[in-house]
């Protein structure tokens, strides 16, 4: 008999938490690593009630049709880098740093979640790279006093001062949930969305130049929710972003069934 003894015990399959799957980044200090900011976990275990599974952004260690049938959602988070232009047509001029490994997990994983009725969410770049799995378009070229924030070397709290009024579609998903018509985010991106993607639907736009804020759709029996801004930092006082993780939470007990 052996004398081990789980400290742990064990939950009941309905007691889980369902399972998401946040994509990481590649880095690079003295050598590649795997990233992903904690402030992208902790609100998807808070208020989604969310288990948490990092995916490396290495498309050979990432078999996304073995991941489709372990995971409940995924999440693709914000990043320091940009899509590259090569994804959607774009100029290469000025594309800003790239994360070709990145930009090839994300789509390739989307794609077989949406397919596989399987919520997926974006934040920033994730939505840049779902607007792109649609057929979007992005365009580099945004007024940086409206959306760009702080160069890379500023504090890292500053980057979230930088904030704009958007303005919720009245028929939209997150208007529905967060009982507002609009709102103050952070802005925090050099890339944004040139051309909407087929299918989407749009959620929200920026309230002084109109660039798309957010967009919704179902394809596949399952939501793709995408916001430009980033709710995970201003979750505790912005009710649109309260409304991305309870929409999140919801789409992920969905897909359990």
């Amino acid at each position: 008999m052996s004398a081990w003894s789980n400290p742990w015990p064990r939950q009941s399959a309905c007691a889980r938490r369902p399972v998401i799957g946040v994509l990481c980044c590649n880095e690079f200090s003295q050598r590649p690593v795997q990233a992903v900011a904690t402030r992208f976990v902790q609100p998807l275990a808070d208020l989604a009630g969310a288990a948490v599974v990092l995916i490396p952004a290495v498309s050979d260690a990432c078999d996304a049709l073995a991941l489709v049938d372990r995971l409940d959602g995924l999440l693709l988070t914000g990043s320091r880098s940009n899509v590259a232009a090569t994804r959607y047509g774009g100029p290469r001029a000025d594309n800003g740093p790239v994360d070709e490994q990145r930009d090839e997990v994300a789509l390739r994983l989307a794609a077989h979640m949406i397919e596989g009725a399987r919520p997926v969410f974006g934040i920033c770049r994730g939505l840049q790279e779902l607007n792109v799995l649609f057929g979007g378009t992005l365009t580099n070229g945004l007024d940086a006093v409206h959306h760009c924030g702080l160069a890379d070397d500023q504090l890292y709290d500053r980057h979230f001062d930088h904030r704009h009024a958007i303005a919720l579609t009245e028929a939209g998903t997150l208007r529905a949930q967060a009982g507002v018509a609009g709102e103050t985010v952070n802005s925090v991106h050099h890339q944004g969305i040139e051309r909407l993607g087929r299918g989407l639907t749009l959620e929200a736009t920026a309230a002084d130049d109109g660039l798309i804020e957010a967009f919704s759709a179902r394809p596949c029996g399952a939501d793709v929710l995408a916001v430009q801004w980033h709710p995970e930092w201003d979750v505790a006082t912005s009710r649109a972003s309260v409304a991305f993780f309870d929409r999140i939470g919801a789409a992920l007990v969905a897909a359990r069934g």
